[in-house]
């Protein structure tokens, strides 16, 4: 029996409350073939299998959906630069924190068959033997059977394709069609079946680890089952311990226990020792107005920066006209907009499209605050928003003097740039912005109308395709900050009537 659209909704909301993975409705006909096969596999009709699942998950069960569900790719030194900054920086700023011990715990959660956990273990293996230190390294995984795999330590020849030939010759032994990982290093790395939906205590003692590798693991997970792993992993991270995520993977939104690191050409996260109050976050849940942008589909249209001061010209002449045929006008720039100046004011007010609100409260920050980060921030989007796109530029460029790893200064000292002429520096900055936050959409919708301004037709598919793909998860106070006043329904049919003008078009 073919699973119902009813019926593969019911297993996509099982799967995300037992296992936390987040499947949207492109994977409806691959979720639909894993229902088929479970309930057959039981003996059972899929109406059954999903009364009894949904009543209890047996662990049989849950292993079962594990081997199914997860992506195992993964090979030798994927990634090399993680691993050099591992080597260089993190393994360095550690030892002195555990100078009286002289040990070391890794975790490696999402190991699949082993190659992560086993390749710190190749990387660190000279450095342990001319120090001394203990270093442990933990691999976990919510699949058995590539557990079952790791424990082994046979790999193909594809798994070593990133991996030197030095490298190979010494730490593996061939036999017939596999490479046989030495025993010193394997004897290095436990592995433990663990799903990190589950919360357990004894594991995740406080400042249990010192490193954490959780790569390509939390982009799979629903929005709550990834705050809770996140959370619990900064629990089980010492103080000024670190974190290394998957390239695709950001904690933007998701917690504010880290700092974010960039050296050796990568990215990871460092555990910060005091985190921030949780009382001076952005909200997250912020819309906007749909307006229409049609008339950038059109042949010889406006830069997308024109686009977004149209915009704000047409927010003031709605409410001009409304003023005019005796609505009430919206309260001027007064004390009274908020008791004090804070982020989550302004943005309420950039919320309700009341920008000249939003520049008299920003004019009220303490003086000491002006030239913070967070401020410089958000002058720089009330100029974008108001075509001021020469003061855009100075704010932003102060801004990445101090925080060079600002995607969002990179992408508005885009805007600012394209504005000006300076093409090539648009997309340049563009680029940084989404090699240092890749589910940032904004700037690859950016490139995309850049290159097809400049004719290049494969490179505007090419980020236009993937600014649709990210818009349908991005952040609302994301949105609200780079989205020009335009609604994500705006900005996705934009996408997608700049995709069907170029369906064809070599």
């Amino acid at each position: 029996m073919t699973p119902s659209a009813k019926d593969i909704e019911r297993f996509r909301r099982l799967v995300a409350r037992d296992l936390g993975f987040y499947f949207d409705a492109g994977k409806q006909g691959f979720l639909g073939e894993v229902l088929s096969r479970r309930a057959a596999a039981r003996g059972i009709g899929v109406d059954a299998y999903l009364a009894i699942t949904e009543a209890s998950l047996a662990l049989v069960e849950r292993r079962a959906l594990a081997r199914e569900l997860t992506v195992a790719e993964t090979f030798f030194f994927r990634d090399r630069d993680q691993f050099q900054a591992l080597r260089e920086i993190a393994i360095p700023a550690r030892v002195p924190a555990r100078s009286l011990e002289r040990r070391l715990r890794i975790l490696c959660a999402g190991c699949a068959s082993g190659e992560e956990p086993y390749s710190i273990s190749m990387l660190l293996h000279d450095w342990i033997a001319e120090t001394g230190w203990d270093v442990s390294i933990v691999g976990i995984d919510v699949n058995p059977s590539m557990l079952e795999l790791s424990a082994k330590g046979h790999y193909g020849r594809w798994a070593l394709r990133e991996t030197p030939n030095d490298v190979q010759r010494r730490y593996f032994t061939v036999e017939g069609a596999h490479f046989v990982l030495d025993e010193t290093i394997r004897k290095r790395v436990t592995f433990e079946e663990r799903n990190l939906v589950d919360e357990d205590a004894s594991f995740w003692r406080p400042s249990s680890f010192d490193v954490v590798f959780c790569r390509n693991v939390l982009m799979y997970f629903t929005p709550s089952v990834m705050k809770a792993v996140v959370a619990r992993i900064a629990r089980a991270l010492a103080p000024e311990g670190f974190l290394f995520l998957g390239h695709a993977e950001t904690l933007r939104g998701v917690s504010e226990e880290f700092d974010v690191r960039s050296t050796h050409g990568t990215f990871y996260y460092r555990r910060r020792s005091h985190p921030p109050k949780l009382a001076e976050e952005i909200p997250a849940e912020l819309a906007l107005a749909p307006i229409d942008l049609t008339f950038m589909s059109a042949p010889g249209s406006d830069s997308w920066v024109d686009a977004i001061r149209q915009a704000s010209d047409r927010v003031q002449a709605l409410t001009n006209a409304w003023i005019a045929s005796g609505g009430s006008q919206a309260p001027a720039p007064t004390a009274e907009i908020a008791p004090s100046w804070s982020p989550s004011a302004a943005l309420e007010l950039l919320r309700e499209d009341r920008l000249a609100d939003a520049r008299a409260l920003l004019s009220r920050v303490p003086p000491e605050s002006m030239r913070s980060p967070q401020v410089l921030l958000l002058r720089a989007v009330l100029s974008t928003y108001g075509g001021d796109l020469a003061s855009t530029k100075e704010l932003c460029r102060e801004l990445l003097h101090h925080d060079e790893t600002s995607a969002g200064a990179h992408y508005l000292l885009a805007l600012s740039l394209e504005h000006s002429g300076d093409l090539p520096g648009a997309a340049s900055h563009d680029q940084l912005a989404t090699e240092l936050d890749r589910t940032f959409a904004l700037p690859h919708l950016h490139l995309g109308l850049l290159a097809g301004r400049e004719g290049n037709k494969k490179g505007a598919r090419r980020e236009l395709e993937q600014a649709l793909a990210l818009l349908h998860r991005e952040d609302p106070d994301r949105l609200l900050l780079f989205g020009g006043g335009f609604s994500r329904e705006a900005l996705m049919s934009l996408c997608k009537a700049q995709l069907s003008r170029l369906e064809g078009v070599p």
